[in-house]
């Protein structure tokens, strides 16, 4: 199953060095689109959701650079544990165990002139700051030198 993963650049340097994504359980989102739903649009949706979970976390991570990140990942069916109900079309779920880096597909990441924005987000996150940003996609092999540079 496809997943989006709510994150923050700390997390993910932590995923580099430890080679797996772990908590007890994890939580995620995914598309569950209904008959007649765009299944890439819905995709885009379950991604914006994880990127709202992503403020979440930042907000109790003062330390962590203002960037909201999204970890895409394909994780067998049988870890995914559905939350509830499919809200227009994405799923909140829970993910059972440790991800290998290897189940990794991408990351999507906001650009660092965000980062005013995504701060003041995660401080209200009804405030609207970061509708106008969109995260940017970066292929696995670039997430060391992404975290390497400090996250912004």
């Amino acid at each position: 199953m496809y997943v989006f993963l709510p994150s923050t650049i700390p997390a993910l340097a932590r995923l580099l060095e430890e080679g797996r994504l772990e908590g007890a359980p994890l939580t995620a989102f995914t598309a569950d689109p209904g008959p007649g739903e765009d299944v890439e649009e819905v995709e885009y949706e379950a991604m914006y959701a994880a990127a709202e979970e992503s403020l979440t976390l930042l907000a109790s991570d003062s330390d962590a650079p203002r960037r909201r990140v999204v970890l895409a990942a394909n994780v067998p069916d049988h870890v995914v544990e559905y939350e509830g109900g499919a809200e227009e079309g994405v799923a909140r779920v829970r993910v059972a165990g440790a991800i290998p880096l290897k189940r990794l597909l991408s990351a999507h990441v906001d650009d660092v002139a965000a980062a005013g924005d995504v701060a003041e987000a995660a401080q209200d996150p009804t405030s609207g700051a970061v509708e106008e940003h969109a995260l940017m996609w970066f292929a696995v092999q670039e997430l060391r030198h992404l975290v390497q540079e400090g996250g912004g």
